[in-house]
């Protein structure tokens, strides 16, 4: 834990078998603020099982080295790709295995809430939710590659849902009468 406890540091996860992004925020109260971020990547030409357990050295290392409290991972999606599913799938259980191992919580979130907590909108753009995510993060560049962003906006959605969670927002609707 930091000196400040009131500062929460978010490890958001986007996983794949050939590259799993990573992200760290911090948050504190509304403000999120970036850390750090990177990407896992094996290849092809590797062994399965030495690419799955090159994904878990490589995010326990993360882990140990930015000390998160929280983990957010994004869910996994297989609209296009089917036959990708099963190396993905395991490649995020390698991934929450670690997290777990460290005592940390992980939330999971698809690609439209994540897509909502950055943008305002479920359907929004991949190009949207990368701009958005470095606006939100004040960082000059969007985050590289691909996966890191997408990392990123999972520890971003996981931010905003904690400040929902624990009533720091209040949100008004609107009832018909």
């Amino acid at each position: 834990m930091r000196l400040d406890e009131s500062v929460q540091r978010i490890l958001g996860i986007d996983p794949g078998l050939a590259a799993s992004g990573w992200g760290v925020v911090e948050q504190k109260e509304s403000r999120v603020s970036y850390v750090a971020h990177g990407c896992i990547e094996t290849t092809s030409g590797q062994n399965h099982a030495e690419r799955l357990l090159a994904i878990y050295k490589e995010i326990k290392s993360v882990i140990k080295k930015w000390k998160p409290e929280t983990g957010a991972i994004e869910s996994l999606y297989f609209a296009r790709n089917a036959k990708s599913a099963m190396p993905v799938a395991e490649a995020s259980g390698v991934l929450r295995m670690a997290i777990a191992e460290a005592g940390i919580p992980v939330y999971e979130y698809n690609p439209n809430e994540i897509k909502k907590a950055i943008t305002g909108v479920a359907r929004a753009e991949k190009s949207q939710v990368q701009e958005m995510t470095r606006l939100i993060l004040g960082l000059e560049k969007i985050p590289c590659p691909d996966h890191s962003a997408d990392a990123l906006g999972a520890a971003i959605c996981c931010a905003h849902s904690n400040l929902y969670q624990e009533g720091k927002v209040n949100v008004k609707r609107k009832t018909k009468k």
